[in-house]
């Protein structure tokens, strides 16, 4: 008696090791764009959730941003349910612009899945994404190329609150495969076109496949192992200024803190530090940049002025202290 095709096997272990300790009754909840990634996983967690006492479902998002998004959904449900799970929502959402389409596009997406999720209750439900391990390959390199940090180098969280990404262990190829031994038919977007699509399709049909011929096919995991080890560095790093905050004596009100004390810090824990201060004041996200022009006011202070942050704030220095507020007050008296 023969087994599954080895990629339909890969893509169930990956599911029973990333649920594995779960209880009967879990509500397990796969998003699906209908593309191999996502229809492999739920495929994948279909066996696996008959297997174990789990409540499979799944989630198709149409984003109306093409023509044919709604047969496009229709089609995707189609398929999940002959991949074994027959609760399946489409979910059309409305895609605003802010942040560019595709971040905007990603924000909607989670936001109705996140909703309908809660819509429906049930017991510890969690959902499942399938980015593989090329897709955290694609993302280190780009944030490689962004000069971003150790956080955003860490790539694509396998668990992130009730999301677990079960694939970034697995192949694209294998999600591929794994569809058509299964006789599956996914969808193919058009956007993942190496010529005329976003900077990561170019990334992934043509920057990937140059470095496997270069660098060898190991390459992929190479950059995964990578984000997993930064991933591991970001959270103690995190940790430790968290305990810094609550332990020191940097704060000396609830939006002003003392630039000696802030200096005395290793760098790393300092500009993760004015991150989270920002942050924790309401402005953000902030990027590099913003962490950067706030360490040159407690680092490099040579009478500038105040740094804009996002959400309307911003930072200035006043007598050797450090003040986050969202008026507009750029003196300084230093």
């Amino acid at each position: 008696m023969t087994g599954p095709h080895p990629s339909v096997a890969a893509t169930r272990v990956a599911v029973r090791e990333a649920l594995h300790g779960y209880d009967i009754g879990t509500r397990v909840w796969v998003a699906c764009s209908g593309g191999p990634d996502s229809l492999a996983l739920a495929a994948a967690t279909a066996y696996v959730s008959r297997k174990e006492g789990y409540f499979s479902g799944a989630i198709i998002v149409d984003h109306g941003l093409q023509p044919d998004s709604a047969e496009v959904a229709r089609h995707a449900a189609m398929q999940v349910k002959k991949a074994g799970i027959h609760q399946v929502f489409v979910e059309r959402v409305v895609v605003g612009r802010e942040g560019g389409l595709e971040s905007a596009a990603r924000t909607a997406r989670y936001n109705a899945i996140e909703a309908r999720v809660t819509a429906e209750g049930g017991v510890d439900p969690h959902i499942l994404t399938g980015h593989t391990m090329d897709d955290q390959a694609e993302t280190v390199l780009l944030a490689l190329a962004r000069g971003s940090g150790a956080r955003a180098l860490s790539g694509i969280p396998a668990r992130r609150g009730r999301i677990i990404r079960p694939f970034l262990s697995v192949r694209r190829k294998d999600t591929v495969a794994a569809c058509q031994a299964q006789n599956l038919d996914p969808w193919m977007d058009p956007t993942n076109e190496k010529d005329g699509g976003p900077k990561r399709s170019a990334l992934r049909g043509k920057v990937m496949p140059a470095l496997v011929e270069v660098l060898g096919a190991g390459v992929v995991s190479g950059l995964a192992r990578s984000a997993a080890l930064l991933q591991a560095d970001a959270d103690e790093l995190e940790r430790q200024t968290r305990a810094k905050m609550r332990k020191s004596s940097v704060a000396m009100a609830d939006d002003e803190w003392r630039c000696d004390k802030l200096a005395a810090l290793p760098d790393a824990i300092r500009s993760r530090m004015l991150k989270m201060l920002a942050e924790g004041k309401g402005a953000g996200p902030l990027t590099a940049a913003h962490v950067r022009m706030l360490d040159k006011l407690v680092m490099q202070y040579k009478g500038q002025g105040a740094v804009a942050l996002p959400g309307g704030y911003e930072a200035r220095r006043e007598y050797g202290r450090l003040i986050i507020s969202g008026t507009v007050d750029l003196g300084s008296n230093e």
